[in-house]
């Protein structure tokens, strides 16, 4: 299994971005999906969840400002952030709960795809 980012860039401050998170490989299912960011000098930190039936969570920072989704059909999560500011500038990571056919469900990362903020 494989998790495959994209969608990180370089944008001004106040601009929206998204990021999508597709799950490649022979998997049986997902439960959970979710978004993690690493500033540099810092731990990286939860920025969002959304579960398999869509109940989502979000840190504080981001509330009212990103969005998670998820297509179950594509095994695909997303990340729609608005009113992005330069603190949120980050390599962004997706992870996921993933089941296949020979391996009992166990927590998948994606390599992380870089947004940058600027003032």
């Amino acid at each position: 299994v494989q998790l495959q980012a994209s969608g990180g860039g370089l944008v001004q401050a106040g601009g929206s971005l998204g990021l999508s998170c597709a799950a490649l490989g022979s998997i049986f299912s997902i439960n959970g999906m979710g978004w993690y960011r690493q500033a540099p000098g810092k731990q990286r930190e939860l920025v969002a969840t959304i579960t398999s039936g869509g109940s989502t969570n979000y840190e504080d920072s981001v509330k009212g400002r990103f969005t998670i989704s998820r297509d179950n059909a594509k095994n695909t999560v997303y990340l729609q952030m608005n009113s992005l500011k330069p603190e949120d500038t980050a390599v962004y990571y997706c992870n996921a709960d993933v089941s296949t056919r020979f391996v009992a469900q166990r927590t998948y990362w994606g390599k992380g795809t870089l947004v940058t903020v600027s003032s």
